[in-house]
């Protein structure tokens, strides 16, 4: 429990602590499927699969190709239980398993309405990088990770060009390391476990079968390593419990692996010429950071050292070999994380300096003009990820990876890469204007100043200071653009995409953008823009279209947990363009009238509203929740009745007292 809950997947993960949830919950469905298999005890497995589920549907997907080889590799070991099943029983394992998945409905199906919308999962695992890795580094840092406490999720060390940050790749067993696995793999014995760790070591090194654990995609991830490193708690412990085992053979590899990669990485030569002198340089080391490299090396090396002491009482003192084992892996475990948690510190953002007093305040130190007055994003330029979701903030700056497919649809249109955050640079500036952003963040301790020192300028135009707080430069949008505003022309989408993508901001200011199906409803209340890319795309034709929409916009713009309301007043009909991410879960009124919406603007809303003073109502309900909220229910209802049929003990029937003797 020790080696699974301290292992090197636990600390590298701190990081992403929610994955420490999937981490808790998997050991149960594997003893779900025990129960079944060896008890035939109902039930259990169907809940413990609505657990792993609803806790997290990715984890999950893992989870499932785990258990379906779990279950395999003890059918083929012939173990005599999983080999005896009758078609009865694997009928009911399956219907267990389905029910369990279908009491998670209630998360799932929303779920899956929301990634399905998301073009990173459409990435398959194809031609030559199904079976190599692109970067032969990988290997080695795959490797690495089984021997060495884990490198941090931002600073690769042993690899740095492995291309693997944040791929959680982390293995080692506090102590043990690998030694318990190769004493396992180098037993002539025959155990499930010794067959399912192969599999799952070749599995590690293929691409293609490293991502089945995540539905096949290419993208690489090695999140499904802490069930590894279960198995591989497994082998170390059942070894412990075995005479036949040769530890002192099995240690003694694995202190020649960890040296051979210690030194081969620390001391490997590299020769560098300068270009304009000739002259060559030679630098030893290949690791990015070598303090912290050797210190890694030593924590390794210093566990070994400790576990070939303590094995000196493996033979004649098991009670006290098994204290002395239990407290080195809790004093290894607690100094490898503390040194992984401290460099983690050192390298991060500072946590005393801006965090704590800047971030956790809740933005409380933040007041503006438009604060319960009108709605407004932010910007923040060079800081920490997600800071104004500390102040509770509407922002323009997100990192988040589920986000409505339309954000992904929109910002790769405009040249900004959108995989797993929103992060607009300051070329793009017009999008500013479009999303309704007013203010300006510039963090005094962190990263680059908004003004650029050698123009003496902001990086963007039409921003000026507005003062400091919160320890942030703060900015105005001068041709700031209140929410739900109208345009007087349109252009299709066609005509969008065949404009240069440097321009395509720009001009989203200066004609609505309408989708080649919904031309017809555009038409009745704009006009067309002829020739869109011969247009002026000049900073002060910016200021103008700013100026222009800013004149259309919403009297009133409010938001509440369930949706927005708007209120407009015009002398015509016109589409009211609202900067708020097209999903299928919306759905509007104007005057208490449903109302169409359209998408506009590659991924946001448009309704239209009639002359005179309108109220607009926008309502969101989650897609897929009400439906699986029925199925999650029924389910349930399934999974009881399952209980009471199959019930083999008669805890759930009523006991039939003896009838009284006739007299």
């Amino acid at each position: 429990g020790m080696l699974y809950a301290f292992s090197g997947f636990s600390v590298y993960n701190i990081f992403f602590n929610h994955f420490h949830e999937a981490i808790i919950f998997f050991p149960l469905f594997l003893w779900a499927m025990d129960e079944y298999m060896y008890h035939r005890r109902r039930g259990a497995f169907a809940l413990c699969t609505f657990i792993c589920c609803t806790v997290n549907y990715y984890f999950f997907v893992g989870q499932v190709v785990f258990v379906i080889l779990y279950w395999l590799v003890h059918f083929f070991s012939h173990d005599s239980e999983y080999m005896k099943i009758s078609k009865k029983d694997f009928g009911l394992l399956w219907i267990e398993a389905i029910l369990g998945v279908a009491c998670s409905f209630v998360l799932l199906l929303p779920t899956l309405y929301a990634i399905t919308q998301n073009n990173r999962i459409n990435n398959p695992s194809n031609g030559w990088n199904a079976l190599l890795y692109d970067s032969n580094q990988r290997y080695i840092h795959i490797l690495s990770c089984f021997f060495f406490p884990p490198d941090l999720p931002a600073r690769a060390n042993f690899t740095p060009d492995s291309n693997s940050q944040w791929a959680s790749l982390g293995a080692w067993l506090p102590l043990f390391s690998m030694s318990g696995v190769i004493a396992t793999l180098q037993s002539r014995s025959k155990h499930w476990y010794k067959t399912l760790l192969t599999i799952l070591f070749t599995m590690a090194l293929v691409p293609i079968l490293n991502s089945a654990f995540q539905l096949f995609n290419a993208s690489y991830y090695a999140r499904w390593y802490y069930m590894l490193t279960l198995m591989m708690s497994l082998a170390t412990v059942a070894c412990l419990q075995r005479e036949d085992v040769d530890w002192g053979r099995a240690i003694r590899w694995t202190l020649a692996i960890t040296l051979i990669i210690g030194l081969s990485i620390g001391l490997m030569p590299t020769i560098t010429t300068d270009s304009a002198s000739g002259k060559q340089t030679v630098f030893y080391g290949l690791e990015k950071y070598p303090t912290r490299f050797w210190a890694y090396v030593a924590i390794a090396l210093v566990s070994l050292l400790l576990l070939i002491i303590i094995f000196k009482y493996y033979r004649y003192h098991k009670k006290l070999f098994l204290r002395m084992a239990t407290g080195g892996v809790a004093v290894i475990a607690v100094v490898y994380s503390l040194f992984y948690i401290t460099t983690g510190k050192t390298q991060s953002d500072n946590t005393h300096r801006e965090i704590i007093p800047y971030a956790l305040n809740n933005g409380a130190d933040i007041h503006l003009p438009s604060d319960g007055r009108q709605f407004c994003r932010i910007d923040v330029y060079d800081g920490m990820d997600n800071l104004p979701m500390f102040w509770k903030r509407p922002t323009i700056q997100a990192f988040h990876s589920i986000v409505p497919g339309s954000i992904m649809e929109f910002y790769p249109t405009i040249g900004v890469t959108r995989d797993v955050g929103s992060r607009p640079s300051v070329d793009v500036y017009a999008i500013r204007g479009l999303l309704s952003c007013q203010w300006l963040f510039d963090p005094i301790n962190h990263g680059q100043d908004f003004v650029d020192p050698g123009t003496s300028k902001t990086r963007m135009p039409g921003w000026t200071y507005f003062g400091e707080q919160n320890g942030s430069k703060i900015y105005q949008n001068e041709y700031f653009i209140p929410m739900g505003f109208s345009y007087d022309q349109y252009i299709s989408r066609t005509e969008y995409n065949t404009l240069p993508e440097a321009d395509r901001s720009l001009a989203l200011l200066k004609a609505l953008v309408v989708e080649d199906k919904d031309l017809s409803a555009a038409k009745t209340t704009l006009t067309h823009c002829e020739e869109i890319d011969s247009q002026d795309f000049s900073e002060e034709s910016y200021f103008n279209d700013c100026k222009e929409r800013a004149a259309t916009a919403c009297t009133s713009f409010t938001t509440d947990t369930k949706g927005f309301t708007a209120t407009a007043e015009s002398s015509k009909k016109r589409l009211l363009f609202f900067s708020v991410p097209w999903e299928s879960g919306w759905s509007a009124a104007v005057n208490g009238t449903p109302a169409k919406i359209l998408k506009v603007n590659v991924g946001f809303m448009a309704v239209q509203v009639p002359a005179g003073k309108a109220t607009i109502r926008f309502q969101y309900r989650t897609p897929g929740l009400k439906a699986g909220i029925a199925v999650t229910c029924v389910s349930f209802a399934l999974l009881g009745g399952y209980l009471y049929a199959t019930d083999t003990t008669g805890r759930w029937r009523r006991k039939k007292f003896p009838s009284l003797p006739k007299k």
